[in-house]
């Protein structure tokens, strides 16, 4: 038996950058060994595998997704098999765990100590590493108990998306991570951007040294202090998620203006995220955030349906065209969209009612079968 495969968890809450952070370690741990082998274990909210695609054109050695569920809760029994899957036929240098933006990063932590030891030593946790944003961060006292404890029980911490802020609001941010009292290792990101070395190889004895006292003892502060969240295991209830698909005939694309509409619309205080992977005639000119800047229309005598991958946050989002290679959300079966919705609290029916009211989600020109779903 070989050396034990490091895993590295990273967490942070809806929208950090998690993913894009992880896609940045690619291109460097190619330039100094190109046959670095680097598998990702994603969970996601929702039905659609978003990120995971994305992980999977950008050549990371192989993925697997735990979707509709928390890998520290409900689907926490299939981090195992799904470890001992990527081990097998990926044989890899190391393994990723990107969790869910309400995964509890203490829980998933002791998981994998158990894990390594039940299976004698095949994997050891090198460490976990939360990720915040900078910009749309609110605080401890108005943002979610988990998203808290994110920043708590962590090795290191990454500042994102300070780029656009003074640096009062940084210091304001390290200012609400050190009331926590317990004295983390930070730095900050390059656009999201860090050096390998920073995030593989850290010192995980916070993580390694965690038990389940510990979070016998959160789950009483809990109780008495932050909004009744229990650790038994409720916490997906701090978000509610939309499943979408829009089915039309072949050929047809997304009707690029009306998608513009959604994504420029969305409130940052009631819709978190959007992820789909859709078919439409171009996305190049439409990356950004800029509301005042209208999208052009293409001739049709020009169009040529792609599959793409959105994803947006808080006001920002970005398509990236699916490579041929990536088998998955095809539209063979004649689903032009696939989405998922985040929102905040109490915001999914309205948001049902808004989508199956048409004007934000129709085909170009074609009539199309549009379904909205609340799964959680």
């Amino acid at each position: 038996m070989g050396p034990p495969i490091p895993i590295t968890i990273v967490t942070g809450f809806l929208g950090s950058g998690k993913t894009t952070l992880l896609l940045n370690l690619i291109p460097q741990l190619r330039a100094t060994n190109p046959t670095y082998r680097l598998a990702l274990l994603k969970n996601e909210f929702g039905d659609v595998a978003i990120d995971s695609q994305l992980a999977a054109s950008s050549a990371v050695s192989g993925v697997q997704e735990l979707l509709n569920g928390c890998i520290c809760c409900n689907l926490v029994g299939q981090l195992s098999p799904a470890l001992a899957e990527l081990r097998d036929t990926v044989k890899p240098d190391r393994i990723v765990i990107e969790t869910s933006g309400s995964a509890f990063p203490a829980t998933l932590a002791i998981e994998v100590n158990r894990i390594a030891k039940e299976t004698g030593g095949l994997y050891v946790l090198d460490g976990v590493v939360s990720v915040i944003d900078v910009e749309n961060w609110q605080g401890y006292e108005d943002t979610s108990f988990t998203a808290r404890l994110q920043a708590r029980y962590t090795d290191l911490i990454i500042y994102n998306k300070w780029e656009a802020c003074d640096e009062r609001r940084l210091d304001e941010v390290r200012d609400r991570v050190g009331d926590l009292e317990v004295v983390i290792p930070w730095v900050k990101s390059d656009k999201g951007r860090v050096p390998v070395d920073i995030i593989f190889g850290i010192d995980g004895g916070l993580a390694r040294a965690l038990t389940d006292g510990d979070l016998a003892t959160d789950k009483k502060e809990s109780s008495h202090g932050d909004k009744g969240h229990d650790h038994s295991h409720d916490h997906q209830s701090e978000v509610e998620v939309l499943s979408v698909t829009l089915r039309g005939p072949q050929g047809a694309v997304v009707n690029e203006q009306k998608l513009m509409k959604l994504l420029k619309l969305a409130p940052k205080d009631e819709v978190y995220r959007i992820k789909s992977v859709l078919t439409m005639s171009s996305a190049a000119h439409l990356n950004g955030s800029d509301q005042n800047n209208p999208t052009s229309k293409i001739p049709s005598d020009v169009i040529t349906p792609t599959r793409q991958i959105l994803n947006w946050a808080f006001g920002r989002w970005t398509f990236t065209p699916m490579e041929k290679s990536v088998g998955e959300h095809d539209s063979s079966d004649g689903v032009l969209l696939r989405m998922t919705i985040i929102l905040a609290l109490y915001e999914s029916t309205k948001w049902k009612k808004k989508l199956e009211a048409g004007g934000l989600l129709e085909l170009a020109g074609e009539p199309g079968e549009l379904v909205v779903t609340r799964i959680a």
